[in-house]
């Protein structure tokens, strides 16, 4: 059954969430800050200056230090989580828009969408340990669970390119859709999922093999199928059910990852990007950069129950404990 919810300007006692104490850090690519919001209360708590144009935004481990893609500065930049001190700049290549930390919090794999580059970045020396020659406008990026295999998209040569992360070579090279812009490894490793943003589509693609396992198309009625445009990508921690950040269209579909059906889609903020749960996994709040704003949904009740105003064009999220 699929369902549309419409999003009301309702107060968050509408729709009562049992959250623990955590943290969406949001990147705002017009005001070069982050947006910190508390799970708990659903409000900005601060709000912490960057170089230009923010984008990717992750954790190490024990989520000590932030990193963060300064588009416009052509750097990564490395932040205390607790201060919001930046403490350090990390080489990265020429606009550097998503990346990924390996699980031994060693190297961070950044694609560089100017270069047709992954950038490999000892974290620790700040040195530049290899440049991967991969497609036009490389900029999802992946690493497995157990750190063997990182994956960049290309958006105008619409592949998926796999590298080894031993040899930090590519040992293969799949098709997908057209602009490809996020790629997510399951938690169990056997599958990556690569939202295509043009072609409308989620490639499912089997680890072992690299090959095609599946691909799941999207539409909604009342919207214009050229608005509707996967990029973010989030899966429950049960492994029953995905989310995907829809773009224009304003929705985020819900998805059996079984059968690949789309279960139902959710009304959001306007021009979704990107999604992070909260650290519970009881929340999804989406990033919405049009409106300016996030959107958070209930996720047991599939609802969104509050919008939360923060930059200009939120784009990256993530959570910390």
């Amino acid at each position: 059954m699929r369902r549309i919810f419409l999003f009301l300007a309702l107060p968050i006692a509408a729709f009562p969430i049992a959250a623990s104490a955590g943290e969406i850090w949001v990147t705002n690519e017009k005001d070069d800050n982050i947006s910190v919001i508390d799970t708990a209360t659903l409000e900005v708590v601060r709000t912490i200056a960057t170089g230009e144009r923010p984008r990717g935004i992750t954790f190490n481990s024990d989520h000590s230090r932030a990193y963060i893609c300064a588009s416009d500065s052509d750097a990564v930049q490395v932040m205390d989580a607790r201060t919001g001190e930046i403490l350090h700049e990390l080489p990265s290549g020429d606009d550097p828009e998503q990346f990924v930390l390996a699980p031994d919090d060693k190297h961070l794999w950044i694609a560089n969408e100017d270069d047709a580059v992954t950038t490999v970045v000892n974290v620790d020396t700040r040195n530049v340990v290899a440049q991967i020659n991969v497609g036009i406008e490389p900029e999802g990026m992946a690493v497995s669970p157990d750190g063997k295999i990182v994956v960049t998209t290309s958006e105008t040569t619409n592949m998926a390119h796999w590298i080894d992360t031993a040899t930090m070579t590519i040992f293969a090279n799949t098709l997908v859709d057209s602009r490809p812009r996020h790629a997510e490894f399951t938690a169990d490793g056997r599958e990556l999922w690569v939202s295509s943003e043009i072609g409308g589509t989620v490639t499912v693609f089997d680890v072992a093999t690299q090959a095609e396992k599946g691909k799941i198309a999207f539409g909604i009625t009342g919207i214009n199928a050229d608005l509707i445009q996967p990029v973010g990508l989030e899966f429950a921690p049960d492994g029953k059910t995905a989310f995907v950040a829809l773009g224009p269209s304003n929705h985020v579909a819900v998805i059996d990852m079984q059968t690949l059906a789309v279960e139902e889609y959710i009304l959001v903020g306007r021009r979704v990007w990107h999604m992070a749960f909260s650290p519970d996994h009881k929340q999804l709040f989406t990033t919405n950069g049009v409106s300016g704003d996030v959107t958070v949904i209930d996720v047991a009740a599939r609802e969104p129950v509050k919008s939360i105003k923060v930059g200009r064009f939120p784009w990256g999220a993530a959570a910390r404990p």
